[in-house]
């Protein structure tokens, strides 16, 4: 039952944000759903940076240890392909499955000892990569199953805190767990972290019929999630948006080190930009449902976009409070797109597409983010950081503006 109180005018308001933990955990199977992602985020996020550091120690390069994390990430440029699988058998059984596998995968790194195991550190984070990316696109589908879709929006949005705030605690203990016992000691926990969850995912409660079985070629069922993006009335308009926000996004985050040298900062100062932006995250994601409620969800990420783009602009202030400021509005502006596309394509979607589109829809949204990282890699030392930054933020106007025109006409894609 949602909780209601009275506003000024006597209409009934939701008594958010401090009911919308209770009203997800209420839900038996999304409880269990945070618990893992909680769980097995902690792992993912400390074996990504402990993965860098270990290549390092191992080589001594600092290009095949930022190659170590390109190859977790790479994978989801292959999204629609991976997701395919992700429609092609039950969900939970195949979610049970792949966090078992990881497991087992992780165990081999306890061979790597010297840089000869660096090829087995790299095969490993690539198909870990690339077991995550189907691990997603069959958590979303099973998701929006499994819990109320009522819930969906609250339920995102406590994912994305849960994430974000691993995202603060977890790397900081595995580069400890590192420094004191190695990198094996990082991936033997991450292991037992894929078990846990293995645990909980299994207590999950839920009736999937089987997936009838194909009868396209496989190419064919990979294009059919983007074909249903690009046709549907309201997820097509939120996902290029998306797409167009996380691009400019990955611009603006290859200016933090000269963000920081121009409030005359030491470069580590850029870890407490990053703490801002994880702070404001968290609060986003507990707000999050019954804003989408409340606005919609192309109002909910236009006003998101709108807000990151003021936030870049204002780092162009050197201002250390501004920038903790402005570094805050970005981590509460940047996730409200995600969030909405996320909750929309599981709203929208027919089950038996529902893999597909959603491991689309992710390429869509985060592959720009790394081509946004190289360009303006290439422009911070060319351009003027104020007008770069300025620049940006207006720029990042653009795709609120496109949300709030854009209209929804003719039927949605079946």
């Amino acid at each position: 039952m949602t909780t209601k109180t009275t506003g000024a005018s006597g209409a009934p308001r939701e008594a958010w944000p401090s009911w919308t933990l209770v009203r997800v955990l209420r839900d038996r199977n999304a409880g269990f759903y945070l618990a893992g992602v909680v769980v097995s985020g902690f792992g993912t996020s400390a074996l990504w940076l402990a993965s860098g550091i270990w290549v390092k120690d191992l080589t001594g390069s600092n290009g095949l240890a930022a190659l170590s994390m390109l190859a977790m990430w790479a994978p989801t440029l292959f999204g629609p392909f991976l997701g395919t699988l992700a429609d092609r058998t039950r969900r939970k059984p195949l979610l049970i499955r792949t966090n078992l596998a990881l497991a087992a995968l992780l165990l081999t790194l306890l061979a790597v000892d010297s840089a000869e195991g660096l090829w087995l550190l790299l095969a490993v984070l690539l198909v870990y990569g690339a077991a995550g990316v189907v691990h997603d696109a069959a958590e979303a589908a099973l998701v929006a199953t499994a819990v109320d879709p009522a819930l969906l929006g609250d339920f995102n949005g406590l994912r994305m805190t849960a994430n974000e705030g691993m995202k603060l605690v977890a790397p900081l203990a595995g580069a400890g767990i590192y420094a004191a016992y190695g990198g094996a000691s990082v991936a033997l926990l991450d292991a037992v972290t894929f078990v846990c969850a293995t645990a909980l995912y299994a207590c999950v409660r839920v009736h999937e019929p089987k997936p009838e079985p194909p009868t396209v070629a496989w190419r064919a069922r990979t294009a059919e999630g983007a074909h249903f993006l690009r046709g549907h009335r309201s997820l097509g308009p939120l996902v290029l948006a998306g797409g167009a926000t996380m691009f400019l996004s990955g611009v603006h985050g290859a200016t933090v080190y000269a963000v920081v040298d121009g409030l005359g900062r030491s470069p580590a100062y850029a870890g407490v930009l990053s703490v801002a932006q994880g702070v404001g995250s968290v609060a986003v994601g507990l707000v999050s449902g019954p804003l989408i409620r409340r606005l919609g969800a192309r109002r909910f990420a236009a006003c998101g976009i709108a807000l990151t783009a003021v936030a870049v602009g204002l780092r162009a202030v050197p201002s250390d409070a501004v920038a903790l400021g402005a570094g805050a509005a970005v981590g509460a502006g940047l996730p409200c797109v995600l969030i909405a596309a996320l909750t929309a394509v599981q709203r929208e979607t027919p089950g038996p597409l529902l893999g597909r589109v959603a491991a689309t829809a992710n390429t869509l949204l985060f592959a720009p983010t790394a081509i946004g990282l190289a360009v303006g890699a290439s422009l911070v030392d060319l351009v003027d950081l104020q007008a770069l930054l300025t620049g940006l933020g207006l720029a990042t106007l653009l795709p609120a503006w496109y949300l709030r025109r854009v209209r929804v006409t003719g039927p949605s894609a079946p």
